[in-house]
């Protein structure tokens, strides 16, 4: 943080799920904490209000050591959106800013492939949580189990699913590929949304 804030005024996101991590990160001038646990320690909904940082709440089904351990759903559409539902007003209650929070409904994070693509599928249900939507699909392992491939052999498989969630309402997307995806999105936006 300290190398790169002065060289960028781009916005940083600092990836943690631990508030003394993401504290000292704000402290050196990160802008976002992007918390895979969705805020589920109160102590960092406290950092990111009394900070007034921006935070990305995403789902993840248990612990990330035991997040793939065949998880199951009743509706993963349903249950993701209500555990967002929750952490949302969670974060609302605390003092961090409506305009503040983003959604991510965790792809890869405690799904199996199905998951993930039903979630892609799905995702405008999310839109009605009333906060921005971000979607991290890039070089996903159920990329690789649906189209192939290893971990650097995705490209194709993560340009479209990127295109896919900004078709179904993502706003923002976590990427590997930036200069590709950027051009594949420029296709996606003129055709499902006249962008130019």
């Amino acid at each position: 943080m300290k190398a790169l804030r002065p060289k960028t005024e781009a916005r940083i996101s600092i990836d943690t799920y631990k508030p003394e991590i993401a504290a000292k990160a704000i402290g050196l001038g990160a802008d976002m904490v992007n918390d895979v646990t969705g805020l589920r320690d109160e102590r960092m909904r406290d950092v990111v209000a009394k900070e007034g940082a921006a935070v990305v709440i995403m789902h993840m089904k248990g612990e990330p050591t035991t997040m793939q351990r065949a998880p199951t759903y009743r509706d993963v559409v349903s249950d993701v959106f209500a555990f967002l539902d929750l952490q949302t007003k969670a974060a609302l209650a605390a003092g961090v800013a409506r305009e503040s929070i983003v959604v991510d409904p965790g792809l890869g994070f405690g799904k199996k492939p199905e998951h993930n693509t039903e979630i892609l599928r799905r995702l405008e249900a999310f839109r009605s949580l009333g906060f921005p939507i971000l979607v991290g699909a890039s070089r996903k392992s159920f990329i690789g189990a649906v189209g192939g491939g290893g971990v650097d052999e995705r490209l194709e498989g993560s340009l479209a699913a990127a295109s896919l969630a900004v078709e179904h309402g993502a706003d923002l997307l976590r990427v590997h590929d930036v200069a590709a995806t950027a051009k594949a999105i420029k296709v996606t936006d003129a055709v499902a949304r006249g962008i130019r």
